[in-house]
């Protein structure tokens, strides 16, 4: 079977993939383009997915150095645990590891409340901080866990973009792709492993560099999986899933397509593209996401680039900038003479005339003179 998933030959035109999950989205890591992508704007539930945002959230606003108490909440959670007990005193960063790798509820809760003193106040600051800091507009969270809620919600694609933005931050990409970790506390001492079977190595596929799982009997099987083969970084998102393997297989059939067809490249800075009579070009270094089987850049109007693939299809927007064309040097302008003054080799001539008469009449004053002595 795994043998066989990665050495799966595609046909020169996009596929349509044989993937089971009910949702699923492939981005290039860096870039956000789209590369596959079946049902992704389709409202779905993404059980322990959610702890992705609470992670990224808690990292960025909250102080991973504050001790948090544990309450009586936090320990009465259900589903999977790292089995705090109340009144337990932990670093934030330490719950943060134990919710992101071990799926920990109780430490989800408890992160919660240690940032906003409360799971409403939370929720609310969460929502908030995804559709003003990350830009996704259709989740809605309402626990830091993913516990199955009929208005805890969201979609691949965003689920995706969130994943995206999360990873670029270096403490949360070290807890992603942690595979195992000791785990010392008051009621368990112990190693405790991702649950992340690609990750781990238990679905072995080369290059995975993080990922997190989820399952609720209402969602069904999730997964979000981030990769890297030295060419193009990839991120996958698979929701609902009947049965465990599913979400696996659906992973590397994204990332095999992912990693065949499309790779990075750089647009340099000052490189120019032309419209009609306007000329724009990048200020700056840009990556792109190209598809080997063919890539066109189209520039809109308005200074748009388009990277399409060899179907049509948009993979990504560039914005560039107006180039600033430095207007022609005017001619020089003839300096005009003043009123009732000659111009300057003209007065010159004058002088010089009046100049030849004056020792004209003097030399001849002067003959006179001495002839008549």
């Amino acid at each position: 079977m795994l043998f066989s998933i990665q050495t799966i030959t595609y046909a020169k035109s996009d596929p349509k993939l044989a993937l089971k999950s009910e949702a699923a989205i492939l981005l290039d890591s860096e870039t956000n383009a789209v590369l596959y992508s079946k049902n992704a704007d389709k409202k779905m539930y993404p059980a322990s997915l959610t702890k992705i945002a609470t992670a990224i959230y808690a990292i960025e606003k909250g102080d991973l150095n504050s001790i948090a108490t544990v309450s009586d909440n936090a320990v009465r959670q259900d589903g999977t645990r790292v089995y705090l007990v109340e009144g337990e005193k932990l670093p934030l960063i330490k719950l943060v590891q134990g919710m992101l790798i071990n799926s920990g509820n109780d430490a989800a809760v408890a992160v919660a409340e240690q940032v906003d003193g409360s799971v409403n106040q939370f929720a609310k600051n969460l929502n908030e901080y995804l559709k003003t800091t990350i830009g996704v507009h259709h989740t809605h969270f309402t626990n830091p866990s993913g516990l199955f809620d009929k208005n805890h919600y969201t979609t691949a694609s965003d689920m995706a973009l969130i994943t995206n933005y999360a990873i670029k931050n270096p403490v949360f990409a070290k807890i992603f792709g942690t595979k195992k970790i000791h785990w010392v506390g008051k009621s368990w001492n112990t190693n405790i492993l991702s649950h992340h079977k690609m990750l781990i190595g238990e679905f072995p596929y080369k290059g995975i560099t993080g990922g997190k799982t989820g399952y609720t009997t209402e969602s069904k099987q999730t997964l979000s999986t981030t990769a890297d083969n030295g060419k193009i970084k990839l991120t996958a998102v698979v929701l609902k899933s009947d049965l465990k393997q599913d979400k696996y297989v659906d992973t590397a059939h994204l990332f095999n397509y992912g990693f065949k067809f499309f790779r990075d490249q750089t647009i340099k800075q000052g490189e120019r593209f032309k419209k009609a009579s306007k000329e724009y070009h990048s200020d700056g270094d840009i990556l792109v996401t190209e598809d080997i089987r063919g890539t066109t850049k189209d520039l809109t109007d308005s200074g748009a680039l388009l990277i399409k693939n060899k179907q049509g299809k948009v993979l990504q927007t560039v914005q560039l900038k107006p180039l600033e064309l430095k207007p022609a040097a005017a001619p020089k302008k003839a300096v005009e003479p003043k009123e009732n003054e000659q111009p300057r080799f003209e007065s010159m001539a004058i002088f010089g005339l009046m100049f030849i008469v004056a020792a004209l009449i003097v030399a001849g004053t002067v003959r006179k003179l001495s002839r008549k002595y």
